[in-house]
């Protein structure tokens, strides 16, 4: 899919650019909202759909890796405590159900702010990490296609 990319003309920037921005965006901590993420972003900077959402789905097992840890650390941000009882949770839930809804709104927007601290230095390492293979393996298709063509 790449290699295909690459012939039709899109950049290794452009293509660099849509794996950094997609991963962040499949790493998102709400689980459900990372397609709809790629689909307004990727418009919005007109990116490569397919390759957004093919990185999203790859992603998906990192990011359910991360969910606990990203909210965990939101309660630096001043989230609730989160108990990873299920017990806990269900009799916390049942004691009071609008107050453990609104707990854990807080505690997903905790780890949405850490996700927001976090994004720009991930898009930064994955843009410098896969633009220069990207931009190799653009050179090396193109020195490959040229020594087919006959002079």
């Amino acid at each position: 899919m790449v290699i295909e990319q690459l012939r039709r003309g899109i950049t290794p920037h452009q293509l660099a650019l849509t794996f950094a921005v997609a991963s962040v965006l499949s790493l998102f901590p709400v689980l459900g909202t990372t397609t709809l993420l790629c689909i307004i972003v990727g418009t919005l900077m007109k990116l490569n759909h397919p390759l957004m959402q093919l990185v999203n789905y790859l992603m998906t097992g990192l990011q359910l890796l991360l969910l606990l840890p990203l909210w965990k650390a939101g309660e630096w941000l001043g989230a609730p405590h989160l108990s990873l009882s299920f017990e806990e949770l269900k009799t916390r839930f049942d004691a009071a159900p609008w107050q453990s809804t609104r707990d854990f709104g807080e505690i997903l927007l905790g780890g949405i702010g850490i996700w927001v601290l976090c994004a720009p230095v991930w898009i930064a390492l994955v843009y410098a990490i896969m633009r220069p293979l990207l931009t190799h393996l653009a050179e090396r298709r193109r020195l490959t296609a040229g020594s087919r063509s006959p002079l």
